[in-house]
């Protein structure tokens, strides 16, 4: 007599591969990035308005990922953000926070081992900044 199989019981390791493109990980790492503290954006003014174009145009699509660059490997992933911080922000301390949560949503995530976050602070936003392009605007 035969003993069934419990689901889940069988090694499933070598049936098959997934892999992750370097668009996903991008995705998770600017979620991540743009929800820690003291982060106002990601990217430079003409990326972020580039996206913003790309977003309105029929089937460019919804998320994008400014600011970030991935390279992603079979097991290992290198991530390069380029952020905007709240001005009064102690941007050493942001930049940690930032690394540490990437770091840690990428590798939960997807498994990867993420090598390094590169973080290149392009620019502080001053409190006022919003009203006096505003203003320019109109």
């Amino acid at each position: 007599m035969t003993e069934p199989v419990q689901r889940g019981a069988r090694d499933t390791g070598n049936l098959g591969r997934t892999t992750i493109a370097d668009g996903v990980v991008a995705k998770i790492a600017y979620l991540t990035a743009r929800d820690v503290p003291g982060v106002h954006a990601l990217g430079s003014g003409f990326s972020r308005s580039m996206g913003e174009l790309r977003r309105r145009v029929p089937g460019g699509g919804t998320a994008t990922t400014h600011g970030v660059k991935v390279e992603v490997g079979e097991r290992q992933a290198a991530v390069d953000l380029d952020v905007i911080v709240e001005y009064g922000e102690i941007i050493p301390e942001v930049g940690r926070s930032v690394r540490e949560d990437v770091i840690a949503a990428v590798e939960r995530m997807t498994g990867l081992e993420v090598v390094e976050v590169n973080i290149a602070v392009s620019d502080v936003k001053l409190p006022d900044e919003e009203e006096e392009q505003a203003e320019r605007v109109r």
